[in-house]
C-alpha cells in the first residue's frame, strides 16, 4: 500500500510545462513535491493536492520526494494527445502515447523497411549521471553531429524528471530523446529497445546514441539484483541490429564500498556473465596505482578475452563540462570528489570520436 497524504500548495519554485517543482504544507510542515502537469494537470498556490508520500517516508535518495497524484481543486480533465499505446499500463496513472510503431503513425513503415544500424556507435551506460559528461565531451569534439539519448525504464519513468536531459537539450548537446518500455515523455515514444534503436537511426538521424536509465537506480547488494544489469541485454540488442556496442564501465575510487572500487562488481558481472556478445570497453588511463587495480580486475575476470578493451588518455572531462556551464553529481559526489567515474563516460565519447 502506498502512503498518501493531502497537502496545500504554498509555493511554486519552478514550472516548465513538464515538471512543477512545488512546496506543499502537510500538517504544518513544508515539503518539496513534484507535479507532472501532463499527467495530473496544472497546480497553483492554494490548491489542495493528494500526494504520494511513500518515498519520503522510506527516506529514499533519488526520487525521495512527494509526488502529486491528483489536484483536488482541479479533478477533471479531457483526453489530449494522440496514439493508442499505453504506458504505466493497467495502473491508475496509465497514459497514452503516440508510439512511432503504431499503425496510425507516419513512421510505421520505417520499421518494416529497416535492415541494419550499419555500424552506428551506441554507447550504453548504467547510471543517468554518465549522460552529462558523455554529451559534453562528444558535442565539444563533434559539434555538428547528432547525438540521440535513449532513456530506458530502469529507473525514473517520466523523462520530465531528468534535469540533466532538459538542460542538455536546451544547450543543444542532445538533439533528440527517445523513451521506451514504460518510460515516457521523449521526443519519440517506442515500445522496446529494438524499435528505439531503429528510431534513433532512421527517424532521429543519429550519428551517435547514448543509452541509460533515467535518474535513480535500484541496487540490493546482491550479484544480480540491480537495475543496471539492463546494460547487458541492451548491448546484445545493438549487436543484433548491426550496431556498434560500446559499454561504459562503472569506475570509482571514491566509493567506500569495496565492491564498487575500481571497476564496480556491477560492471564485472555484466561484462563477464550477462552480455552475450563481445563489446568495446574504453578504459581511462589513471595513475599507476589505480591502473594496476583496474588491469588486475580485467585479467582476473578475463574480460580482455571476451571484449575489446581500449585504454584512453583523457584529461579534458572537467574542461568539457565547465565549457557548457554544466554540473555533475553521482551518488552525492561531484567531479572533484569522484573524477574517475565521470572520466569513464567522457572517455567513451573520445573513443568513438577517434575510432570511427
Amino acid at each position: 500500500m502506498l502512503s498518501r497524504k493531502i497537502g496545500d500548495v504554498v509555493e511554486i519554485k519552478k514550472q516548465n510545462g513538464q515538471l512543477d517543482d512545488i512546496r506543499v504544507e502537510i500538517k504544518g510542515e513544508i515539503f518539496r513535491a513534484y507535479n507532472y502537469p501532463k499527467m495530473t494537470g496544472e497546480v497553483k498556490v492554494g490548491d489542495k493536492v493528494l500526494l504520494n508520500t511513500t518515498a519520503v517516508e522510506l527516506s529514499l535518495g533519488t526520487g525521495g520526494y512527494h509526488y502529486v497524484i491528483s489536484n483536488l481543486d482541479n479533478m477533471e480533465a479531457d483526453l489530449e494527445g494522440q496514439g493508442h499505446i499505453m504506458k504505466l499500463r493497467y495502473t491508475p496513472m496509465q497514459v497514452r502515447v503516440d508510439s512511432v510503431e503504431d499503425h496510425e503513425s507516419k513512421y510505421h513503415d520505417v520499421f518494416e523497411k529497416f535492415e541494419t544500424l550499419d555500424g552506428m556507435p551506441v554507447v550504453v551506460g548504467t547510471l543517468h549521471s554518465m549522460l552529462t559528461p558523455f554529451a559534453a565531451t562528444y558535442k565539444r569534439l563533434n559539434p555538428n553531429k547528432k547525438l540521440v539519448y535513449i532513456m530506458t525504464d530502469g529507473a525514473a519513468l517520466p523523462i520530465y524528471f531528468s534535469m540533466n536531459a532538459a538542460t542538455l537539450k536546451d544547450k543543444g548537446l542532445i538533439d533528440s530523446t527517445i523513451t521506451f518500455g514504460n518510460a515516457f515523455g521523449g521526443d519519440y515514444e517506442c515500445i522496446n529497445i529494438y524499435t528505439a534503436l531503429i528510431t534513433a537511426k532512421e527517424i532521429a538521424k543519429a550519428d551517435a546514441v547514448f543509452i541509460s536509465m533515467g535518474p535513480g537506480i535500484a541496487g540490493t547488494g546482491t550479484k544480480y539484483g540491480f537495475t543496471g544489469i539492463e546494460q547487458g541485454p541492451i548491448l546484445d540488442a545493438i549487436s543484433k541490429l548491426g550496431g556498434r556496442p560500446i559499454a561504459i564501465p562503472r569506475i570509482s575510487f571514491a566509493d567506500m564500498r569495496d565492491r564498487h572500487r575500481g571497476i564496480s562488481h556491477h560492471s564485472i558481472t555484466i561484462f563477464d556473465e550477462i552480455v552475450n556478445v563481445g563489446v568495446e570497453i574504453p578504459i581511462t588511463i589513471y595513475s599507476e596505482e589505480k591502473d594496476s587495480i583496474i588491469k588486475n580486475q580485467i585479467k582476473e575476470n578475463k574480460l580482455d578475452e571476451k571484449h575489446k578493451i581500449e585504454y584512453i588518455k583523457n584529461n579534458r572531462t572537467k574542461e568539457d563540462i565547465d565549457s557548457y556551464g554544466l554540473k555533475v553529481k553521482s551518488m552525492g559526489r561531484n567531479y572533484e570528489q569522484d573524477s574517475e567515474f565521470f572520466d569513464s563516460a567522457s572517455s567513451a565519447a573520445i573513443y568513438i570520436t577517434e575510432n570511427k
